[in-house]
């Protein structure tokens, strides 16, 4: 079982190692992850990826009160939203990472499975990922969008501001959100080109294969 300063330490590590390679810049995103006994670590309000401090982290005991560190991130609503919808969630990430915002920007982007079919590593990581349309930082609401979705998808994407993933612990929520990014940019890169996908039925078998929650 994972202690809390091994968690805090490998939430540090692996949001330093994201910003570091530019998938989150300033003092954007947040990231948060569930401890042993059933509380919260998240990153605290305005703070950078690549500066955090594991003692200042936000903790959370499990009925939800701050008990220790600095102020929690103000898109709190977010991460209890997904937490309290999907019981496997150990784990919430959300970036500001410039393809996957570009691709929500298009005319054309896919409110229902944003991610282009074009490798599988999207879809065995995420499902499908709804595209949640554009809400103010920090509004509420965007948290009761991913309520609306009942648990039925691991990843949204909030149009013209970022991805945002849960997963079963930290190293599969960013590995994840990582794998979002990587489709985002490939599809950029591609667009205009007519890129050659998967078929419905190389999709099929990826579901079947690797058992993805596929739900609509």
């Amino acid at each position: 079982m994972t202690t809390d300063t091994a968690l805090r330490d490998q939430i540090c590590l692996l949001a330093k190692s994201m910003f570091n390679r530019g998938l989150t810049g300033g003092s954007t995103g947040n990231i948060s992850a569930r401890t042993a006994d059933g509380g919260l670590l998240v990153s605290p309000t305005g703070t950078s990826f690549g500066r955090l401090d594991p003692a200042r982290l936000s903790r959370f005991d499990a009925q939800g009160t701050l008990i220790d560190g600095d102020a929690p991130t103000k898109e709190m609503p977010l991460h209890t939203a997904f937490y309290d919808t999907r019981s496997s969630a150990g784990a919430v990430v959300h970036l500001h990472a410039c393809h996957s915002v570009a691709l929500s920007m298009m005319p054309d982007a896919n409110t229902d499975d944003f991610l282009p079919h074009l490798t599988p590593y999207g879809i065995m990581k995420m499902g499908r990922v709804k595209l949640l349309p554009y809400f103010m930082p920090g509004d509420p609401a965007m948290g009761a969008a991913v309520r609306g979705l009942a648990g039925k998808r691991s990843a949204v994407m909030l149009a013209n501001h970022g991805p945002v993933v849960a997963g079963k612990d930290i190293e599969a929520a960013c590995n994840a959100i990582e794998e979002l990014e990587d489709t985002a940019r490939l599809a950029m890169l591609t667009r205009g080109h007519a890129p050659r996908g998967l078929s419905d039925d190389d999709v099929a078998q990826l579901v079947a294969r690797f058992d993805v929650d596929w739900q609509s």
